[in-house]
């Protein structure tokens, strides 16, 4: 019986070398390889190596070489259909059955291998051509040298519908072979089919062994729906179970025993320029079960390296959620964080190979994450509430799937939340390691004994302790900064928008603590001034007395940076010297136009994500739609009849 290439593949896949070779030769540790005595001669010293990345085994005593299936059938002597057969019954697969369909299956899917290989080297024409000049500019403005095009067969789709469509067909190649391949767009609503991408430049995706499967397009006019187009599920292509760049990282990752995982294509092309060449990145999607078994292949602890910001350790969360049930011994993940609104090309241009090796070097392990995110997403100032937060630290241990490093999670843990709870708040610091980070894990306000760590409490290096990884020193958004910079200035406002202060989102954690701060101050009567005979009086002592505190509360320095950044000229109503109901006109307004901005922003997030799984008409005219709201809302200004009035300032509607 003939078995499908693809079916061998996914065996091997399962089923690791060591664990097959382990049940008849006694394996011990010995670099990246597994070594112990010959199956095939009798010798003292181990010449005998298992290698699972590489998925080979080698005996220098007696030169044999294979894989799983081969060395059943030498030491046990079975055929290899009985050692495939058993093999797949380890690896929870049925056994395909031999009939002329699955042969002509087998056959399709290497006809695709040929044509995703034909549309490669058009793209990689079109690039050097007269048709690529834009796209050529782009690489360039992004550091890329044409060498670097061509070490990644980075290529350009052109603008025209139906170049590659056009160019296929003259090779022999229908269109039902292109929709397959995942090339063009077609549906019953479709009178002419067309090609996906379109003025784009091109980042081929291959398989384990190099072929073409896939690719990504990335939009180079700024009103496309999509800024990046993956190709869609194909027979070749499952992009969960895919890594971009996966056959070129794997020998570099093997010899240094490190692999790096980055967010996008442009990412992982800037680390290997900059001498990371171990380094691959997920195909648009969250990190994936199937993505994590090929990243334990090539390294023990792969590091998983994303943008500082709450949405970057929110996707840190994700990853050591599916890693949990995973975890073997000396098996797990590490976390590098590089400073918020910075991608690894950012800080190679600007600070060079070394700086971006510190960040890579600081890196976090999976328990301070888990640690973390349970200790700083909700408060634990009360009995009841750190009973909640023990339960939740008891449940994450035990998705820990191995027994042995459960045992050692549960005893961390304990041992953390002893220091904790026991030794008042000296332990915080350990939480995260990655700075004052109230609220950037989860969104919840902290209470009193949720008081945010520093780096210098876990030894982070230099450059960490300087990125606004811990001092949050980025700029911050103008909206969020004016709703906060009202508030310290009119504290008047704060009880009455309390409740709507809390769930409004914010995405700087400075300005979250800064929220906290205000509501617990609020709550405490502390700048209270309503019924004062002399308002304005009483309002100066007010905002004093409230700086007072929050100064005291640790946020004197993050009151400086707010007070000393320039206001625009529409936001003055944020400034002291306004009147507490011109204040509160423009607070209301700014924070009903902020929860739009972000509802319009994830609407559009989910628009592209829907254009990109069916390219219609409908799901474009979608996006589009969102962009010019978005593009609208932004520029909107209060409309509020009389505005500034109480201020002494000319009357206007705007």
């Amino acid at each position: 019986m003939r078995f499908p290439p693809s079916f061998l593949d996914e065996i091997r896949n399962r089923v690791p070398v060591s664990a097959v070779v382990g049940r008849r030769v006694q394996l011990k540790k010995q670099g990246r390889e597994l070594a112990g005595l010959s199956p095939f001669t009798k010798e003292k010293t181990p010449s005998f190596f298992v290698n699972d990345d590489k998925r080979f085994y080698h005996c220098f005593s007696s030169g044999k070489h294979g894989d799983i299936f081969t060395f059943l059938m030498e030491v046990e002597g079975l055929s290899f259909p009985e050692a495939v057969e058993r093999l797949a019954g380890e690896a929870g697969l049925t056994m395909p059955k031999s009939d002329p369909q699955a042969d002509a299956r087998e056959k399709k899917r290497a006809g695709l291998y040929d044509i995703m290989e034909m549309a490669a080297k058009l793209f990689e024409d079109w690039l050097e051509g007269d048709e690529g000049g834009v796209a050529r500019a782009y690489l360039d403005r992004r550091g890329l040298s044409p060498q670097t095009w061509r070490d990644f067969r980075i290529g350009y789709a052109p603008r025209d519908r139906r170049t590659l469509k056009q160019h296929l067909a003259a090779e022999g190649i229908t269109t039902e072979q292109m929709a397959e391949a995942g090339l063009i767009i077609t549906g019953d609503d479709i009178a002419v089919p067309f090609d996906r991408f379109r003025d784009r430049v091109m980042f081929p995706i291959t398989d384990a062994r190099g072929r073409v499967v896939a690719f990504g397009g990335r939009a180079l006019q700024s009103d496309q729906p999509a800024k990046y187009l993956n190709s869609p599920e194909t027979p070749l292509f499952h992009k969960g179970e895919m890594l971009f760049n996966l056959a070129r990282a794997r020998k570099a990752a093997h010899d240094s025993r490190i692999v790096y995982v980055v967010e996008g294509y442009m990412d992982v092309i800037a680390m290997s320029d900059g001498g990371f060449s171990n380094t691959v990145a997920p195909l648009g999607t969250a990190l994936t079960e199937a993505q994590l078994g090929l990243l334990w292949r090539m390294a023990d602890e792969p590091v998983l390296c994303f943008d500082g910001d709450a949405a970057g350790l929110r996707a840190a969360w994700r990853a050591a959620e599916i890693a949990l049930p995973h975890l073997k011994p000396g098996k797990s993940l590490r976390f590098a964080l590089l400073p918020e609104g910075q991608d690894p090309d950012d800080v190679l241009r600007n600070q060079g190979r070394e700086a971006l090796a510190n960040v890579l070097g600081a890196t976090r392990s999976l328990v301070d994450v888990v640690w973390a995110q349970a200790v700083e997403s909700q408060p634990h100032d009360t009995p009841e509430r750190r009973a909640a937060l023990e339960a939740r630290l008891g449940g994450l241990v035990r998705t820990v799937g191995d027994e042995t490093v459960r045992r050692h999670y549960g005893q961390d843990i304990a041992r953390r939340t002893a220091d904790l709870f026991g030794g008042g708040n000296r332990a915080a610091g350990r939480a995260a390691g990655w700075g004052e980070r109230r609220g950037a894990f989860a969104r919840g306000r902290g209470g009193p004994g949720a008081n945010p760590g520093r780096a210098a409490a876990v030894g982070a290096s230099d450059s960490l302790k300087r990125s606004a990884l811990v001092t949050g020193a980025r700029d911050m958004p103008r909206r969020e900064t004016v709703m906060m910079l009202t508030l310290v200035n009119h504290p008047a406002l704060i009880a009455d928008v309390a409740e709507e202060l809390c769930e409004i989102a914010l995405s700087h954690p400075e300005l979250e603590r800064l929220r906290a701060a205000l509501v617990d101050a609020a709550a405490e009567g502390i700048g209270e001034y309503a019924g004062a005979a002399d308002q304005d009086v009483a309002r100066r002592q007010a905002v004093f007395a409230l700086r007072e505190s929050l100064g005291g509360r640790g946020l004197a320095a993050l009151l400086e940076r707010i007070d000393s950044q320039s206001i625009a000229r529409t936001d003055w109503f944020a400034g002291a010297e306004a009147a507490d109901a011109d204040a509160e006109s423009g607070l209301k307004h700014t924070m009903a136009l902020h929860r739009k901005i972000n509802t319009l922003h994830r609407n559009l997030e989910i628009a592209q994500a829907d254009f990109e799984r069916d390219i219609c008409e409908a799901n474009e005219a979608r996006v589009f739609a969102i962009k010019a709201e978005l593009e609208k809302a932004e520029g909107t200004e209060a409309l509020v009849q009389g505005f500034g009035a109480h201020s002494g300032r000319p009357v206007r509607n705007f």
